[in-house]
């Protein structure tokens, strides 16, 4: 069995791109549409790896990121962040657990292969 990935978009065309893409490859996959649900589904999911998109309803990308690396339970946690803004991926150089950051619109190869480089820095 695969990876548990959680992964936050609020347009769902994409969460179900990756959410297919990632299943294919044999993953287990949740989907949360907004900022506001992320950190209790966190808790309650366990994933091993977050998908995260930066512009969200209810707090936005950077924000979350900013509370996953303060939490205890979470701050191990590998996050790619997904984004249409590239100016944005300067804001992230400084999370150490950012193991990829993709411009939307992103190749699904190269999600598939941020995915697979971050697990196996993971264990």
């Amino acid at each position: 069995m695969g990876n548990k990935i959680l992964v936050v978009d609020d347009d769902a065309e994409i969460s179900s791109l990756v959410q297919c893409s990632l299943e294919s490859m044999g993953h287990k996959v949740q989907v949360c549409d907004n900022g506001r649900e992320v950190m209790d589904t966190l808790r309650s999911y366990k994933p091993d790896l977050l998908i995260l998109d930066v512009m969200l309803p209810g707090i936005d990308g950077y924000s979350l990121t900013n509370l996953i690396t303060e939490d205890a339970d979470t701050k191990k946690l590998p996050i790619i962040v997904l984004s249409a803004l590239e100016p944005s991926r300067a804001m992230f150089q400084r999370f150490s657990q950012v193991a990829a950051f993709l411009t939307k619109p992103f190749n699904t190869d190269d999600l598939m292969e941020a995915v697979k480089t971050a697990l196996t820095n993971k264990l």
